[in-house]
């Protein structure tokens, strides 16, 4: 049987007492009861709870065999959409792929770009340079079809891709991800006969990943979907109600975060050493502040990359202002050997390391950093990941989502609405004078 991942929280105590973590016990229990009966705030949002356990092979079949269509067809794949309809699939091709893959891509598998998660003018201008003449496909992932960055995206890219390939020949690559039976991009795709998958009303964007949302864009970058679903089910499985408060990962981890929060500490940074997790992090820094940051309350969610950013952040971390801790994300084993060779100069006093791996200098350099900010007044947690793979890449996200819902409610707010992301739309369509927004643009101009 293979392991799960693990966390370790015993360099927070110091910080806070077991006594406050274990004080969390019964509240995260009812948290967890809530989020399977339904119970809590936002409880129409919860379809991501048992989406593992639920997700069937025939849909898995279906993905799967429009993947094939579109990597057998397409050079380029861009995947249209914004936050979480877009950075789950990124961080799992990412983390998945070979760190070069933009250079030497692998054969038969097309290159997957990403548009509609920014408003560049160039980003789009250089977009569209690289497409021309070349065979691409859209994913296009969007609920209602209107929202600004990715509509605005997808209609210059079908523009694009009809005139390339004529627009009986377009259809055909162009997958619409979205609302089953309402919105401009389900009634788009029904006029022209567009290959769709649903966006169910009860999951969030931020909880999408192992829905078509992210699947479909996973197996078109040719990985296993499958190993994916079973690690988010295994990780289902062993953070559900049942499921003690000392053996729940998900629970414990919820309970540490805010024991830290209401000791003070107000931002949790996450660390990788793998370069291959930069994505990850990004999408756990949308999941987190999306979920939490609401009623003036919640932890301030940061990311940073080890070793690189050593040189840079490390110095604030080590000895900035103490109103922050860290959760590590380690990958135990790495999935190639490079040795460090001997030099008879030995100008650059690297002897000493000839013959160990590149890994065992940077498991020494991550357990040297945490070390140093633990004794610098920074709590660490270490989450421990077996292998960089499909398998436990879907335990992790699930142990991410299962914990920021428990962590939510014990905050005390709805982790799973975002009403404070609508202020900047208003502002934006009343400043560009959208038609409806009269009485917002006359206000705006007067107050600039």
């Amino acid at each position: 049987m293979r392991k799960d991942i693990q966390l370790d929280i015993d360099k927070a105590y110091g910080f806070i007492s077991k006594e406050s973590v274990k004080g969390y016990a019964n509240a995260s229990a009812a948290a967890v009861k809530a989020l399977y009966d339904g119970t809590g705030k936002g409880s129409d949002f919860l379809g991501w709870v048992n989406l593992p356990t639920e997700t069937n092979d025939a849909l898995l079949s279906e993905i799967e065999a429009t993947a094939t269509i579109l990597r057998e067809r397409c050079e380029v794949v861009v995947v249209v959409g914004i936050g979480g309809s877009y950075l789950g699939a990124k961080a799992v091709i990412d983390a998945l792929s070979n760190s070069f893959a933009w250079i030497e891509k692998e054969p038969n598998t097309p290159t997957i770009v990403y548009a509609g998660q920014n408003i560049g003018e160039d980003y789009m201008f250089e977009l569209q340079a690289l497409l021309k003449n070349k065979k691409f496909g859209i994913i296009s992932i969007s609920k209602s079809g209107t929202t600004t960055e990715p509509a605005l995206a997808f209609r210059l890219l079908k523009t694009q891709l009809e005139e390339q390939q004529g627009k009986a020949a377009a259809k055909d690559l162009i997958v619409a991800i979205t609302d089953k039976a309402r919105g401009a991009l389900r009634t788009l795709a029904v006029q022209e006969g567009y290959k769709t998958y649903v966006i169910e009303d009860n999951v969030g964007g931020r909880f999408s990943v192992l829905t078509p949302v992210g699947l479909l864009p996973i197996a078109v970058a040719g990985f296993d979907i499958r190993e994916l679903v079973a690690g988010a089910k295994r990780m289902q499985d062993i953070t559900g109600v049942e499921i003690a408060f000392e053996e729940n990962i998900a629970a414990q981890y919820a309970a540490v975060r805010n024991s830290l929060y209401n000791s003070g500490k107000k931002i949790e940074i996450l660390v990788n050493f793998n370069p291959k997790l930069h994505y990850v992090n990004e999408w756990w820094k949308q999941l987190y502040g999306e979920s939490e940051g609401k009623e003036h309350k919640g932890i301030f969610p940061a990311a940073v990359d080890f070793t690189t950013d050593l040189h840079s952040m490390g110095q604030w971390i080590q000895e900035g202002e103490r109103t922050i801790f860290e959760t590590v994300v380690s990958v135990e084993n790495s999935d190639h050997e490079v040795l460090v060779p001997t030099s008879e100069a030995d100008l650059d006093g690297l002897n000493y390391l000839a013959g160990k791996r590149i890994d065992q200098v940077n498991k020494m350099a991550e357990l040297g950093t945490m070390l140093a900010h633990v004794d610098g007044g920074v709590p660490n947690l270490k989450i421990s990941i077996p292998q960089l793979n499909a398998y436990y890449l879907g335990q992790l996200l699930y142990f991410f989502e299962k914990a920021c819902g428990i962590s939510g409610y014990l905050l005390g707010v709805n982790p799973f609405d975002q009403p404070g992301v609508e202020a900047y739309k208003k502002n934006m369509f009343a400043l560009l004078e959208k038609p409806g927004y009269e009485e917002e643009t006359k206000k705006i101009k007067a107050r600039l």
